[in-house]
């Protein structure tokens, strides 16, 4: 049974209640050291790599983050599913603050990040990946199932629209995306689920809409709204992880 690598981001600065089996360690790639240390160890009965995707401390910024050697660590050290955590803006309606959505769908807008492990065609070959449904269907069912088990009002389904970041979207910005489709907002779910493709990982997003996106605001500013949903929030995913691992 292979491994489960949970990628935490802001919403999930740390697993506690992980048992660590050996010292966690930043982990050197081909493609350069990993945003933070790797944690191995138990979780609710199963094996797991915890990874802190903006390094310790929350300092490295959506479009700096070394998205292949996070996921290249995670491949190899056994992980055959990846659950990344990823706190996001609401756009649809029903994306309202605090509450989990299991998206389906990505539309990117990010640019110039490292996009893919076939850099060089005469080491790393090329393989053109079906990106048709970026999310895997089993674990994104079991992310559901485990978040109804729980009582938790997900929603299931859903566009991830993925901005370059650091900077926050403008209303206009925002409207363009609702235009096209999207109902979540946020900055680091690519290229990490295309990345995880091309590994082999099957991939899946548990995201939580910490504040209504820019000109959806209900009145309280962006930075407040996010504290606000920010602890509750993260006591929803660690219920969520604690329900879907024993299932992997």
């Amino acid at each position: 049974m292979g491994r489960i690598g949970i990628i935490g981001g802001t919403a999930l600065a740390d697993l506690a209640g992980v048992a660590p089996a050996a010292p966690p360690a930043v982990v050197e790639t081909r493609y350069g050291p990993t945003s933070g240390p790797l944690v191995h160890g138990a979780y609710a009965g199963q094996d797991v790599v915890f990874l802190m995707r903006h390094g310790a401390g929350h300092k490295i910024a959506p479009h700096a983050i070394n998205y292949r050697a996070n996921i290249a660590a995670l491949a190899a050290a056994g992980c055959e599913w990846v659950i990344a955590i990823a706190a996001v803006g609401g756009i649809a309606a029903e994306a309202t603050p605090g509450r989990i959505v299991i998206p389906d769908q990505i539309i990117d807008y990010s640019w110039a990040r490292k996009h893919t492990f076939y850099d060089d065609p005469a080491t790393d070959g090329l393989d053109h990946i079906d990106f048709t449904e970026p999310y895997d269907g089993t674990l994104r069912r079991r992310l559901s199932d485990s978040a109804a088990g729980r009582g938790l009002d997900a929603m299931e389904g859903g566009v991830h629209g993925i901005t370059q970041g650091p900077r926050l979207e403008t209303a206009a910005e925002i409207d363009r995306m609702d235009r096209d489709g999207c109902h979540i907002v946020g900055m680091t779910g690519m290229p990490e689920a295309a990345l995880a493709r091309e590994a082999g990982l099957a991939y899946g997003c548990c995201a939580v809409v910490v504040n209504k996106a820019a000109g959806r605001t209900g009145g309280l500013a962006i930075h407040a709204e996010i504290e606000a949903t920010l602890a509750a929030a993260m006591a929803d995913i660690e219920r969520l992880l604690q329900a879907v691992v024993p299932t992997l």
